[in-house]
């Protein structure tokens, strides 16, 4: 089987599946599991579909956030089979993980990794007796902006105690404006797709006032659905916890 992958969680995917060698096309961000023999078509919003075609993949492996439609259309016109995922929840991962597997011939090794994920939400809890830690997760600079509503981060936040003080947004990810009153408990700075890093708190805490508290966090773990999704969960459930902690403490 040849194929190319467009996002680079699912070309992560693909490799813990033990599919890497099936990649014979994928984005230059692509830099977790992709065989160094694997052909580079462009980013995730511009791919060289004309590259695509020519690599005659007998499949495509697509998102609905990342890609965009014009590009995947051209691709189906071209006559190529698309698959395009869309999880917003973490239950919604494991599944992509199991079809994954079907469509890549690997159904054995992807029910492992899609248990996990199982067990993981199963094995999160959160006290009845407890609110949510309200979290602001920013995602870009210049202009601010934040994780919203309707995603898998979203999710993601949920299940591991978290409560997003963007909810009330439409925007999946909403342009901030200092003149918001959000009142989180923390705010969230993920490494990626923006890089947050020291530099920023001072300004981060121009945007929230200087005494919320600020944590960094794993972006892929953050983002990334699929193989890594349940450690992911625990890993925030760890920190949700911790905070609650923290929270009463202090109040």
């Amino acid at each position: 089987m040849r194929v190319v992958s467009l996002v680079p969680s699912l070309t992560d995917t693909v490799a813990s599946l033990g599919a890497a060698s099936t990649l014979v096309g994928v984005t230059r961000y692509c830099t977790d599991g992709a065989p160094a023999d694997a052909e580079r078509i462009g980013g995730t919003k511009n791919p060289d579909v004309q590259r695509v075609v020519a690599l005659r993949p007998d499949l495509v492996l697509a998102n609905t956030e990342e890609n965009r439609p014009d590009d995947l259309q051209r691709l189906r016109d071209a006559g190529l089979t698309v698959e395009e995922t869309y999880p917003r929840s973490v239950a919604q991962a494991a599944r992509m993980v199991r079809r994954l597997g079907e469509v890549l011939d690997r159904a054995e090794q992807a029910a492992p990794l899609a248990d996990a994920i199982d067990e993981a939400l199963a094995a999160v809890s959160w006290p009845a007796d407890r609110p949510r830690v309200m979290a602001l997760t920013l995602v870009w600079r210049k202009p601010w902006m934040g994780l919203g509503p309707q995603t898998y981060a979203d999710d993601l936040l949920w299940q591991a105690g978290f409560a997003n003080v963007l909810s009330g947004f439409e925007d999946p990810y909403p342009t901030l404006d200092p003149s918001f009153v959000l009142g989180p408990d923390v705010v969230l700075l993920p490494s990626e797709p923006y890089a947050f890093a020291d530099s920023d708190l001072e300004a981060v805490g121009g945007l929230v006032g200087p005494q919320v508290p600020t944590r960094f966090v794993d972006g892929q773990a953050l983002t990334w659905h699929g193989p890594r999704s349940a450690a992911a969960l625990l890993e925030l459930h760890g920190l949700a916890r911790t905070l609650d902690v923290e929270l009463q403490t202090s109040s």
